[in-house]
């Protein structure tokens, strides 16, 4: 099987072909940016797939990143993964934003808990985490920093995401030990693993979004109808 994964849920704009089996992508691309994810994306996954044999038609599945993450990211991932998906009559799969960020993390686990946290802004964490040795985890959740500290499994615990900083803070605090492992963004290949043992009849792609809006009517304003 060989699969096409996206991802714009963050600060980056990435994309991959991996063939089931295989440890590295046959071709990828990641560009950090924080917007122009619209008119960036296309343009790469041409790229990406100018560089395999079969390009489009080679292809057996596509993921894409769900979330959490920002609106307009998200949305000009699942747009193009499911115009791929509809092109090409491929299926797609959505893959969790905080699961891609983790999946590298399970290789160098040991004692304790290892757990993805991405900067929410306003003294809060997107979080997810997992013990290995017990099973024990924590579902994807927006959470204040000491809620999300206080809820993790027994440490220690190993991070990564661009809130593993602000997390490792408040969990040293509490005393617990932390060290920051993982990158701030997630591994696009990782994001493709995930996609290939992912179930399409479950693993939908749609956003995944663990907050309301910022944006809320204004109420106080409202003129009443007649």
């Amino acid at each position: 099987m060989r699969i096409l994964a996206i991802d714009t849920a963050l600060d980056v704009c990435a994309a991959c072909v991996l063939a089931e089996g295989d440890d590295a992508p046959l071709a990828a691309e990641s560009l950090p940016m924080s917007r122009g994810h619209a008119e960036a994306l296309l343009p790469l996954i041409e790229r990406v797939l100018a560089r395999v044999e079969g390009g489009f038609d080679g292809l057996d599945r596509i993921a894409v990143t769900v979330g959490p993450g920002s609106y307009t990211g998200l949305r000009v991932g699942l747009s193009a993964a499911r115009a791929i998906g509809l092109a090409t009559g491929r299926p797609v799969v959505g893959v969790g934003t905080l699961s891609a960020l983790l999946a590298p993390l399970l290789s160098e686990s040991g004692p304790g808990t290892i757990a993805a946290a991405v900067d929410a802004r306003h003294g809060a964490v997107y979080v997810q985490a997992l013990s290995p040795g017990t099973g024990e985890g924590l579902a994807p959740a927006h959470l204040p920093l000491e809620e999300a500290a206080a809820r993790l499994p027994a440490g220690p615990v190993t991070l990564a995401g661009s809130g593993a900083p602000l997390l490792a803070a408040a969990l040293e605090v509490r005393g617990v030990q932390a060290r920051i492992a993982g990158a701030e963004a997630a591994d696009i290949a990782a994001v493709a693993q995930l996609g290939l043992v992912a179930d399409p009849a479950q693993a939908l792609p749609r956003p995944m979004y663990l907050r309301g809006p910022d944006a809320r009517p204004q109420d106080h304003a409202r003129l009443a109808r007649r």
